[in-house]
């Protein structure tokens, strides 16, 4: 009954990172990257997010709730689980230990952002806009902060679909798996790029 558990979890703990989670780090990102055709521009598309319908039930049900048990599950995963990453080396074992590792950089990351800003708002200590985005970033050691939290974060995700595949039937062979590896290295390049992108924007206006 454990393993059968277990089993379950891990393949609903890998379903939630790409629906819904992955599916609102792509739509964040986009929305996020509005910021390259100026203030007004990330204004407009902030303001669109924030006055959709039933927002508060939609981040509850479809953000913050399939986020959370992806977290507590995926830290329980980075403290149990075992790789032969020091015996063998390959590369898979080489993406999993990282996978551990910026699942707990990814969680760090968004937790300091989520209450920088939506715990900031809640609280009325801050407005969503380009202005507060700029002030956190131009200062360097939060500039760099969420260079690094991005970057684990599209890692995380990129990778991810890469063991969603695996985990959900979807990539059994050799060769399909070959093939979702370097897909995986596409998505996190592109996404990777649009993050740090939207980051300089506010940091440099450039």
């Amino acid at each position: 009954m454990a393993g059968t558990r277990g089993y379950v979890n891990r393949r609903l703990h890998s379903l939630l990172g790409v629906l819904p989670i992955g599916i609102f780090l792509l739509v964040h990102l986009t929305v996020n990257y509005f910021a390259v055709r100026g203030p007004e521009a990330f204004n407009s598309a902030s303001e669109f997010m924030e006055s959709l319908p039933y927002l508060f039930v939609m981040e509850v049900f479809i953000i913050y709730l399939p986020l959370l048990f992806h977290a507590i599950y995926g830290v329980y995963i980075a403290f149990t689980a075992k790789s032969n990453l020091s015996s063998f080396g390959y590369f898979r074992n080489w993406m999993f230990m990282l996978q551990r590792i910026t699942g707990i950089i990814t969680l760090i990351f968004i937790a300091w952002h989520v209450w920088e800003t939506r715990i900031a708002m809640m609280f009325g200590w801050a407005e969503l806009n380009y202005q507060l985005m700029e002030g956190i970033l131009t200062e360097p050691f939060f500039f760099w902060f969420y260079i690094v939290g991005v970057i684990s974060t599209t890692f995380h995700f990129a990778n991810g679909l890469w063991s969603f595949c695996v985990s959900w039937g979807i990539t059994v062979s050799p060769r399909s798996q070959l093939i979702m590896t370097y897909a995986s290295i596409v998505v996190f390049v592109a996404i990777s790029y649009v993050g740090v992108r939207t980051l300089i924007q506010f940091a440099y206006g450039m």
